[in-house]
């Protein structure tokens, strides 16, 4: 199977997305498509991709959350493979409004299981969509921004355009 691949520039620097018929399979800040292809799940990962001018909706709603509007990312398909508790709590990440991060703790909750604060936390590091499933909205509990794949300078960078 064959994949799309599209890097755009952002102010947080490149952001690849690699998508299949109209659904994002990975996405992160990187100009490296070999940073994103590991996090697809193995049954998902594609055999090639192919560099292209634009995904439609998709590189739209990259460029609408850079101009100040996060909901169109939040609408964009996306397609991961995971247990339940995982597929869930990504599913409830987007469902987590822009400019109201939440805990690890809280996340967890969310998802359906308060005690599960690392299994919350593994699906944020396991995310293979960024941006499209925004696991830089979740913080530890002393309001310190924790972890981010894609580094925290970024991380910080999302939560202000996000608080603004």
């Amino acid at each position: 199977m064959t994949a799309q691949l599209l890097t755009m520039s952002t102010p947080d620097g490149p952001f690849t997305i690699i998508a299949r018929d109209g659904l994002v399979l990975a996405s992160g800040w990187t100009a490296d498509p070999g940073d994103l292809t590991g996090q697809v799940h193995p049954a998902l990962r594609p055999d090639a991709v192919r560099a292209v001018a634009g995904l439609g909706g998709i590189s739209e709603a990259v460029e609408a959350f850079y101009d100040g509007d996060p909901a169109p990312a939040m609408a964009v398909p996306v397609l991961q493979r995971s247990g339940p508790f995982r597929a869930h709590a990504w599913d409830v990440l987007r469902e987590v409004k822009p400019g109201h991060p939440v805990t690890y703790t809280e996340y967890a909750a969310l998802a359906g299981n308060a005690r599960a604060v690392r299994a919350a936390a593994s699906a944020c590091a396991f995310n293979a969509a960024a941006l499209f499933v925004p696991c830089h909205r979740v913080i530890r509990t002393d309001g310190s921004l924790g972890g981010f794949r894609w580094g925290l300078r970024v991380k910080e960078s999302l939560l202000a355009r996000e608080a603004a």
